[in-house]
């Protein structure tokens, strides 16, 4: 037994851009409730920052698709080797994995096997597709904090302790910065309708969507301007490398460009939902490779792609998916949602019903970080 003065120690495992964001978070959560618990694992830049050393950079583990995934393997397999070594160097007392199942189950599998309880925080949509690897939670996590209000009940059916606890970006505020003090910032014609573009947090994956997304944009024109986060898994040169010389301004963060974008253009995932949140219309795209759409496809079992649609339980924002997702679909649809309207005003409504079924259980002291603290703390 570990000598009473020594802190708690907790593996944290995030494997890309919104994992490594809800770890962060999870982790100032926990240091203003103990300010001694030691973390350490995968993450990056914002994970280092509160506090997390870091043992596997999630930039390395951002990969997407079956194809992508295999041709990774090697490097992937070594990491979580070196990752499972350090847990038993140092012993933690929890375990915690964020969403990226491919890596984080397995990690999952080999905390329980050495006796460490596993709280899996932001649970695999297993619900979406391979249903039946919810036996692999059943198996192996102690407790499953979720982020969409349908979850619960679904993992709860099947034999998994979760907890709703809302979704993190729920309460996330609106930017500081005015748009005329953003546009200066980033010498941005205030005059002129912005549209957010954002093809992904992966390097396979923004190869797949941005080329399309950039070609839309330049038949769009001058008279729009156009702004490319740039996500904390992938590096401002990559990204210059694809844009080239077209006028597309890279910003550093996407909360802030959203929310003083007219419309976006967005890759599903989390930053649809981050779309949400700050009210901002937009068109879903996304773009894999023939095979790992072939394979998907016989798998998912659920009705829409894009995250808004699936908690509202309705069709709220266009998805233009594969061979869908041309320029001249986004193109059409955006130009539907850029004038105010009844379109414009219907996608904002539903945008606002998201949102506020993502806020979780009716505690306006906590918000979700605090809730899975909770959680955390009480194992």
């Amino acid at each position: 037994m570990r000598d009473l003065q020594c802190p708690v120690r907790i593996l944290i495992s995030a494997g890309e851009a919104s994992g490594e964001m809800y770890g962060a978070q999870l982790i100032e959560a926990l240091h203003r409730r103990n300010p001694v618990i030691e973390f350490f694992g995968v993450g990056g830049t914002a994970m280092r920052a509160a506090g997390c050393d870091t043992v596997v950079d999630s930039k390395d583990l951002a990969v997407v698709g079956i194809s992508e995934i295999l041709s990774h393997l090697p490097k992937i397999w070594g990491l979580f080797h070196k990752l499972v070594a350090e847990a038993d160097k140092r012993k933690p007392d929890l375990a915690v994995v964020i969403d990226s199942p491919a890596f984080n189950w397995r990690v999952a599998r080999q905390m329980h096997k050495r006796g460490i309880p596993v709280v899996y925080y932001v649970c695999p949509q297993f619900w979406a597709w391979r249903q039946g690897r919810v036996r692999l939670l059943r198996k192996y996590v102690t407790k499953a904090l979720v982020i969409f209000p349908f979850e619960e009940k679904f993992y709860r059916d099947r034999g998994v302790d979760a907890k709703f606890v809302g979704h993190p970006l729920a309460d996330l505020p609106q930017p500081k910065a005015s748009r005329t003090e953003y546009a200066a910032t980033h010498k941005l014609d205030a005059a002129k309708p912005w549209i957010t573009l954002m093809p992904g947090s992966r390097v396979k994956e923004v190869r797949m969507n941005l080329p399309t997304i950039l070609e839309s944009a330049a038949k769009l024109g001058t008279g729009y301007e156009f702004l490319l986060p740039i996500a904390p898994t992938l590096d401002r040169s990559f990204l210059e490398s694809l844009v080239g010389s077209q006028p597309i301004h890279l910003v550093p963060e996407a909360v802030s460009a959203l929310a003083h974008s007219r419309a976006g253009i967005i890759a599903s995932g989390t930053a649809t939902v981050e779309a949400a949140m700050m009210g901002t219309p937009f068109v879903m795209v996304y773009r894999v490779t023939p095979f790992t759409y072939f394979m998907g496809r016989r798998t998912v079992k659920v009705p829409h792609f894009a995250m808004v649609n699936l908690i509202a339980g309705r069709e709220i924002v266009p998805e233009l998916i594969q061979h869908d997702f041309t320029a001249e679909n986004m193109i059409r649809h955006l130009k539907a949602i850029l004038p105010d309207g009844p379109v414009r005003q219907k996608m904002v409504e539903g945008l606002a019903s998201v949102k506020a079924h993502l806020r979780g259980p009716n505690d306006v002291q906590k918000d979700p970080a605090d809730r899975a603290a909770d959680s955390v703390l009480a194992l």
